[in-house]
């Protein structure tokens, strides 16, 4: 029994801090997607391969019972599958999960499209796969991803991963969740509990296109840095400002008056830099080159490095722009709307080769 699978990294469109607060945030599932390949096993053995190398342990109703102290390269797998056990509550035959690794850009920083995000929502469906369970796997997953970020993050890479397409997200309360896995009450909880809060949105009619800085940042360096400086006061008035802000931009990626649209993306970029120094050199270059060729565009997710989240009228100023980007050594990705995590007709053949060659 094996399945090859797939998952779409993400950006946020709007709201990526506000999201934290209560607020609304929309977010895109982009490529290029990460690919992952699960077997069931006949024994009780687990095993985790990525390209660092392998994890081993074994299954056990309360989770894996791993061989060594889980590497940090691996732990939001490892966490994932933990859950996904928890939630089986039983004894169970082992499986073999092989993960591809997450985009990189130039001198190996990673982009800021949500890796780790893809390798939860990938490990959670794969593991479900093998149990034959039914448990929610969004719910699992985001679970597994904010646990493993220590509380931090909003889980909306993990909702975009998964469900795809251009979605609007609020973030989802995982405590309770988190505390009945502990209990053994983790299968009943996950189907009890309240949907997320998760709306999928019409394709974009504008033009996308996503440029590297060439800088990686920490997300959850980052997010205690502003939730350090800003009171609860404050993040309630910034949460208002940004609601209004992501309403605007959301008419505005229906099409229509690409100034005004223009305009909100503009203005929520300068409210994500009233809560820190989150714009670097690179952006401010990026954005300054948008411009120029009459688009608009905002840095996308944490801020501090990565990359911004462009906009174009169409897909010839979207190319033109693209050119010009490229042309002074700018990573670019034309960015259009993937689907969430699926199945896959055929297994990825580097991934089917490490699982080959486990005993």
């Amino acid at each position: 029994m094996e399945r090859a699978l797939s998952a779409p990294g993400k950006l946020f469109v709007s709201g990526e801090y506000a999201v934290l607060w209560g607020g609304v945030s929309r977010v895109a599932a982009v490529a290029p997607r990460t690919a992952a390949f699960v077997r069931r096993r006949n024994d009780s053995r687990v095993h985790i391969c990525l390209e660092e190398g392998t994890l081993q342990g074994l299954t056990t109703p309360r989770g894996v019972k791993w061989e060594r102290e889980v590497p940090a390269g691996f732990s939001f797998v490892a966490r994932t599958l933990d859950e996904a056990l928890r939630a089986h509550g039983r004894a169970s035959v082992g499986f073999d999960v092989a993960v591809a690794p997450g985009a990189l850009g130039p001198g190996g920083h990673k982009l800021g499209i949500g890796g780790s995000a893809s390798a939860t929502v990938l490990a959670a469906e794969a593991a479900r796969f093998v149990l034959e369970e039914k448990f929610d796997v969004l719910k699992l997953a985001l679970v597994a991803h904010t646990l493993g970020q220590g509380g931090k993050g909003s889980g909306g890479d993990v909702a975009a991963s998964f469900a795809g397409g251009l979605a609007r997200y609020r973030r989802y309360d995982v405590t309770a969740l988190a505390d009945a896995a502990n209990t053994g009450r983790f299968n009943a909880a996950l189907a009890e509990s309240p949907p997320v809060d998760l709306w999928r949105m019409p394709v974009p009619r504008v033009a996308m296109l996503y440029a590297f800085t060439g800088e990686s940042a920490s997300t959850k360096l980052l997010i205690a840095q502003v939730e350090a400086r800003l009171a609860e006061a404050g993040r309630a008035a910034f949460v208002e400002r940004s609601d209004a802000l992501g309403h605007a931009i959301e008419d505005g990626l229906g099409g229509g008056d690409f100034r005004a649209f223009s305009d909100a993306v503009k203005a929520q970029h300068a409210l994500l830099l009233e809560l820190g120094p989150l714009e670097t050199e690179g952006m401010r270059r990026v954005l300054a080159l948008a411009a120029s060729y009459g688009c608009a565009g905002k840095l996308s997710g944490a801020g501090g490095g990565d990359g911004c989240i462009l906009f174009a009228p169409d897909a010839q100023a979207r190319d033109a722009l693209r050119q010009g980007l490229e042309s002074r050594g700018f990573l670019t990705l034309t960015l259009d709307v993937e689907q969430g995590v699926r199945g896959e007709a055929q297994a990825d053949a580097r991934l089917r080769g490490w699982v080959d060659s486990l005993v």
